[in-house]
């Protein structure tokens, strides 16, 4: 079983979103998290040891992550997914687009 946790800056939009997509697929678990302060779930030294692949939504994010949790990183997986905050949560524009990027990642054809 492969864990994947998406993260954005609120955990509101496109990382929940994520995480609801890719719940549907056999074999992955998945969780979600915010990395500003105020996220409605904010990212965990927990969750960052408990994944196997980290996605973050914007290259600030992987920024923000490297800074804050570094020694949490060690051998991790962490792909930057270039999604910009533009979409609303379950929007299918944004669920094509994470599907887009994220199942070749997977190797899980579409």
């Amino acid at each position: 079983m492969k864990k994947l946790l998406f993260l954005c800056s609120q955990n509101r939009l496109r990382s929940p979103t994520a995480e609801a997509v890719f719940s549907e697929y056999e074999g992955f678990e998945t969780d979600s998290a915010g990395l500003d302060r105020y996220a409605e779930v904010p990212v965990s030294i927990e969750a960052l040891v408990w994944a196997d692949i980290i996605f973050v939504m914007e290259k600030s994010h992987k920024t923000k992550l490297s800074k804050n949790f570094q020694p949490f990183l060690k051998d991790k997986k962490i792909i930057c997914l270039d999604i910009p905050d533009e979409y609303e949560y379950m929007e299918p524009a944004l669920i094509e687009l994470l599907k887009q990027k994220v199942l070749p990642l997977l190797k899980i054809k579409q």
